[in-house]
């Protein structure tokens, strides 16, 4: 499988360091779709604030991902939904420290969530 950053030089805004257009996926044999994930423990509580919700965000994509013999290194895309705009920052961060800086396609939206004390969640694809 080869990934190929699509970043085209006119035409569009320039992309930043952490940031791509898009990413072309050549001759993937899979793909996994993954569920809205959040910042739950396995009593399905919440961490008591955002850098507590994140690191759980991503313990348990990394868990999924490795139920399919994946790392974060096949995530594709991703989306995350964020209770306050306030939160952009450290939900980049953390991504950025998940990923070792490898940029991919990535899209935040500033949403109600289900449930007061959920303060981010995040989606995946990843292939293989």
């Amino acid at each position: 499988m080869e990934m190929i950053a699509r970043n085209p030089a006119s035409g569009v805004y320039a992309a930043s360091p952490d940031y791509i257009h898009a990413l072309e996926v050549r001759h993937p044999s899979r793909l996994l779709f993954v569920s809205g994930t959040m910042g739950l423990d396995h009593e399905r509580m919440a961490a008591a604030d955002l850098d507590g919700q994140l690191e759980l965000i991503w313990s348990n994509l990394r868990a999924i991902l490795t139920s399919a013999d994946m790392t974060v290194d096949n995530i594709v895309r991703l989306t995350s939904y964020l209770s306050d705009g306030a939160f952009v920052k450290a939900n980049q961060n953390a991504r950025l420290r998940a990923l070792g800086g490898r940029a991919v396609p990535t899209t935040a939206i500033i949403v109600e969530t289900l449930r007061d004390d959920w303060l981010v969640e995040i989606e995946i694809v990843a292939a293989g």
